[in-house]
């Protein structure tokens, strides 16, 4: 039977230790459905599943650098979200192919780190499926040496939220394409992506299932391992709080740029027969130190222009707007912008 709940009025299990609650999203947001992790993780005791589908969107790992993670002409050209999530690891690609799982369980300090654990059911799932999928390495599920599902976790008190991806039916050409990014411009010591060629569970499965079908044969899986699972359903008052989260943190460029370690960028170019060449450093998300030179002469307007600004396309588009209209640059504003990422 099927209990609807909310934090303030939750049902309370006798017998915790094999009592868990289950959530599926119903919005493909990919801010609000990340937010809702840290909710879960951070503002009720109790243990959840959690599954949910974004649109289109990037999600980068706590300690990574956003701008060397991304192709920030597509991201644009694409009008993709990008958002950095609690957990550590690498870069993923999110579309409505895909369905993010979540775990959040408590446990003794020591013990709360465990991807073999939390990657069992979806393993379980599709070896019931005929589909020989394995772990490999610490937090990659395979199939045919193919990842399918890159997993990481985040421990807060004496809880841990593991989360992972599961390739079903995406987009893989542009998942390529969204996370094709030149690492040698960026200098730094952020955690880097390690890429894997990558499959669809979907293309494994005989016979074919719907996302729908595959999402149900999951959850009867994840079901099997509880005596008692019941639904739950966000209050008015947790999506309000969510919606805070959102926009305090999950959607702003402070989290999902700023919060980047700090880097030294560099980049030369071509333009017209004429050679540019840039460096600058950012610290917390703000260009500075910044070498602006057209065939290796330093433009100082251009240097003064950028600096103090946000390593931020928007914003960057907007002062080049204010180059000196009577300098001959033999190039636009738009050439330029491109040298700075």
């Amino acid at each position: 039977m099927t209990i609807n709940i909310t934090f303030t009025h939750a049902l309370k299990a006798q017998n915790r230790l094999y009592f868990m609650y289950y959530y599926q999203s119903q919005t493909n947001n990919p801010y609000f459905n990340i937010a809702t992790e840290e909710y879960l993780l951070k503002q009720s005791s109790d243990d959840f599943f959690y599954l949910y589908i974004n649109e289109p969107s990037i999600v980068v790992g706590k300690h990574q650098n956003t701008m060397a993670e991304i192709n920030v002409p597509y991201v644009i050209d694409n009008q993709l979200k990008v958002v950095r999530r609690l957990s550590g690891g690498g870069t993923v690609f999110h579309d409505k192919g895909n369905i993010n799982f979540c775990f959040i369980q408590k446990g003794a300090q020591g013990n709360l780190v465990n991807f073999k654990k939390y990657s069992q059911p979806i393993l379980d799932t599709l070896q019931n499926l005929g589909v020989n999928a394995y772990l490999k390495g610490k937090s990659d599920l395979v199939i045919n040496d193919l990842k399918f599902s890159g997993n990481a976790e985040h421990v807060y008190r004496n809880k841990v939220l593991h989360h992972g991806t599961l390739l079903y039916q995406s987009e893989l050409g542009k998942l390529n394409e969204a996370i094709k990014a030149d690492w040698n411009k960026f200098t730094d010591k952020a955690v880097r992506s390690n890429r894997s060629a990558v499959t669809n569970i979907f293309d494994h499965l005989h016979p074919k299932l719907s996302i729908e079908a595959f999402i149900d044969t999951l959850k009867e899986t994840v079901f099997k391992q509880f005596t008692r699972i019941s639904e739950f359903i966000l209050s008015t008052t947790d999506k309000k709080a969510i919606e805070l989260l959102v926009k305090e943190k999950y959607n702003t460029w402070d989290w999902n740029y700023a919060y980047s370690p700090q880097y030294e960028f560099q980049k030369k170019q071509n333009i017209n027969g004429k050679e540019l060449a840039v460096s600058f450093r950012v610290n917390k998300g703000i260009i500075e130190n910044a070498y602006i030179a057209i065939e290796q002469d330093e433009d100082l307007e251009l240097k003064h222009l950028i600096e103090g600004l946000p390593h931020q396309y928007p914003k960057l588009k907007e002062a080049l707007t204010r180059i000196n209209k009577n300098k001959d640059l033999s190039f636009f504003p738009d050439e330029i912008l491109q040298l700075l990422f």
